[in-house]
């Protein structure tokens, strides 16, 4: 008997796929393929290709601080092919919106073309955005504004990036 996607997807996600996606946010794009080679060589059945291209996307991002045009596509094309059957939300990871930012990605690269892709903007490397309460760990919170994860200290939670900041009493009604 095989899973189902929604069993699949609301399963908890793998520790190295975990740490995956924080080393990805931290722009540590060959780190996070690293750890999440790991998820996806241990993991078994379907979700295996979830990780997979996630960390394929992690590679497109790395060969875009590289400026490396052909490696950027060729890599893209084949993230594709793992990420494109899942739904929006999987293992807390939002698959949706992770395609749509590498896709802008991918879109600017080709529209710089091989000739200027030294001009590419680093600030289209978006996060990924995910649920670390699949891990049993705390809420990740992700800027409305710039997208970078904030920061939660003492009821208040805050962008490193732009400033912006939230209260406790307020996360209800911007994140919930």
């Amino acid at each position: 008997m095989t899973e189902s996607i929604n069993d699949l997807c609301n399963a908890p996600i793998h520790p190295q796929a975990a740490e995956g996606l924080r080393l990805f946010n931290e722009g540590k794009y060959f780190e996070a393929h690293e750890a999440l080679e790991i998820a996806w060589l241990e993991e078994k059945g379907k979700v295996r290709e979830l990780y997979r291209g996630v960390l394929q996307i992690a590679v497109v991002y790395l060969h875009a601080t590289r400026r490396n045009y052909n490696g950027v596509i060729k890599v893209y094309g084949r993230s594709q092919k793992w990420l494109k059957d899942w739904p929006e939300i999987c293992r807390g990871i939002d698959v949706g919106q992770l395609q749509r930012d590498a896709k802008a990605v991918v879109n600017e690269i080709n529209r710089l073309g091989m000739e200027n892709i030294s001009q590419f903007n680093n600030s289209l490397l978006k996060p990924v955005r995910w649920n670390e309460n699949q891990t049993g760990k705390k809420h990740v919170y992700i800027c409305d504004r710039c997208g970078h994860e904030m920061h939660e200290k003492n009821c208040k939670v805050t962008c490193p990036n732009c400033g912006n900041r939230f209260d406790c009493s307020d996360l209800n009604i911007y994140f919930d």
